[in-house]
């Protein structure tokens, strides 16, 4: 008997005018023993609803779109108890958690991966009651991963989030935060915060692949404080371009749990989709509570 995949397409993601990658897709996952059924989305949500109604019915899922395609596709799958495994294919502008897994650019060879690689448990992250695959984040350039036009996404890629991110400098603003951390409690205001499950955030800020592990029910939790003076300012801004998080006043942790509080209002991202988040945000590792084809990558 054959085997069953869900393909779930968002049509509107990413830079490629041209579909027809896709007879290639099929093929490949036809080969490989599977009836593949596709379903388009139409809107807003509607990833999440397709793989809540009709993932479990299925041996795999695969997602094809940007990060926020995939984000949904992943709130859908955990509200089934046993989800199908799920494989990505990244057709956004920056696909940051396609980089984590280390898959391949071309979406031919992203599918031949998936049925040629074996599956792998994945943390997953709980932001209060949503969920998100790889990254949360708050403060300066937050906006960027979810404000820029998507025309603009499609034909400049993650530039597009670097232009939005540079608009931002000129009202550059730091936020009051209590923030508690498996119990390390880090209080004062901040620039910037991410807590990750991944190697790239953003496309801008990168973590080096042994400092990530994608199963180990940890986060890496990273924090731009207020620098003391300009001095200190740039030390921390020539840190993040260097990628070196081991001082210059930059906070990196490995950590469980989170809990933000804020005097303010503070708005989230979700693996590059705008949440609000109020003025506590209560952030949970899901350890392995995910399984992922996990192409080149292996935690």
């Amino acid at each position: 008997m054959d085997k069953t995949l869900l393909l779930i397409v968002n049509p509107k993601a990413g830079k490629r005018r041209s579909r027809e990658f896709f007879f290639d897709v099929f093929s490949i996952f036809s080969e490989a023993g599977y009836l593949v059924s596709l379903r388009q989305t139409q809107g807003p949500g509607d990833a999440v609803r397709i793989a809540r109604e009709e993932a479990a019915r299925f041996d795999l899922v695969v997602c094809y779109g940007g990060d926020g395609t995939l984000n949904q596709v992943v709130n859908g799958l955990l509200t089934l108890p046993a989800p199908p495994p799920l494989g990505y294919i990244a057709g956004g502008s920056t696909n940051d958690f396609a980089a984590t897994l280390q898959l391949p650019a071309d979406p031919v060879e992203t599918a031949r991966a998936i049925v040629n690689s074996s599956a792998g448990a994945l943390d997953v992250g709980q932001f209060n009651q949503r969920m998100f695959m790889y990254v949360a984040s708050f403060g300066a350039f937050t906006k960027a991963s979810y404000s820029a036009p998507q025309n603009v996404k499609n034909d400049l890629g993650h530039f597009a989030y670097i232009i939005e991110g540079m608009k931002d400098l000129s009202s550059l603003r730091f936020y009051p935060a209590r923030i508690d951390a498996d119990g390390e409690v880090f209080e004062g205001r901040f620039l910037f915060g991410a807590i990750a499950n991944a190697t790239s955030i953003g496309g801008l800020m990168k973590l080096k692949q042994e400092d990530v592990v994608l199963d180990d029910g940890k986060f890496e939790m990273l924090l731009f404080p207020e620098p003391k003076n300009a001095n200190d300012l740039n030390d921390m801004v020539r840190a993040l371009l260097l990628q070196d998080y081991s001082g210059n006043g930059l906070i990196l942790r490995h950590v469980s749990h989170i809990t933000v509080e804020s005097p303010e209002e503070l708005s989230w991202s979700l693996d590059g989709e705008f949440e609000g988040g109020g003025r506590r945000a209560d952030i949970v590792n899901l350890h392995r509570r995910l399984t992922v084809q996990m192409g080149q990558r292996k935690s």
